[in-house]
């Protein structure tokens, strides 16, 4: 392991004894044309089912994640449908769903009604001032689906004004950018306890994929 791999992964056994890390997205202003590509990829309506879901490597991916989150995670059907949502969100925006578990990871721990220091919310750490700036007063950062969607979409605007600049997006997500330890414990989760079939380091953000309608997380 690197020097810097066993900073990270230091760091990151120090936080998990401590609880969520305190950080929050920066309000920044957006054009009138960004803004409305989130506000619609944000109000889209949730899946029933999304066909990459029913094949093999999905489905084991899910069962191995279940495994893994099940000491997080005890409910086994909140679980599955965390983990089916998840998926479809994190594709959806183009991202590695096994990213978005480690960065939840270390945002929220898990934990679907944390509350941070600075206020940001639920397991991706939304902070509010997105819902007003993208989303509706119906959208309610607790839940599953919201949440996640919010918190995936968020990443990969961060991610397109990086141009694909994993680190830099992690930091404008934690309100750290420019810092090293954020973007590193978020690497180091995703590298020591949720990769399945990509290495992080190849990591290349995907194009967004098409959503499609009926799915809702609660």
């Amino acid at each position: 392991m690197s020097k810097h791999g066993l900073k990270a992964s230091l760091a990151l056994a120090a936080f998990l004894a401590g609880g969520a890390w305190a950080g929050g997205q920066k309000y920044e202003p957006m054009s009138a044309s960004v803004r409305s590509q989130l506000s619609k990829a944000v109000s889209d309506t949730a899946v029933e089912s999304a066909a990459f879901a029913d094949t093999p490597y999905v489905q084991a991916w899910l069962a191995e994640m279940s495994r893994r989150l099940e000491r997080r995670v005890p409910d086994a059907e909140f679980r599955e449908d965390f983990l089916n949502t998840l998926h479809y969100e994190a594709t959806r925006a183009g991202l590695d769903p096994e990213l978005m578990l480690g960065l939840i990871e270390v945002e929220s721990g898990f934990k679907k009604y944390a509350v941070s220091t600075v206020g940001a919310r639920g397991f991706t750490q939304v902070m509010p001032f997105w819902v007003n700036t993208i989303g509706t007063r119906e959208h309610n950062l607790f839940h599953l689906r919201t949440n996640l969607r919010y918190g995936a979409n968020i990443l990969r605007h961060y991610l397109d004004i990086e141009r694909g600049d994993l680190f830099r997006a992690l930091g404008r997500y934690n309100g750290s950018l420019g810092k090293a330890e954020y973007p590193n414990m978020v690497r180091a989760a995703w590298r020591s306890h949720w990769t399945f079939g990509v290495d992080p380091k190849s990591f290349r953000p995907a194009r967004q994929v098409q959503a499609v309608s009926g799915r809702d997380g609660s």
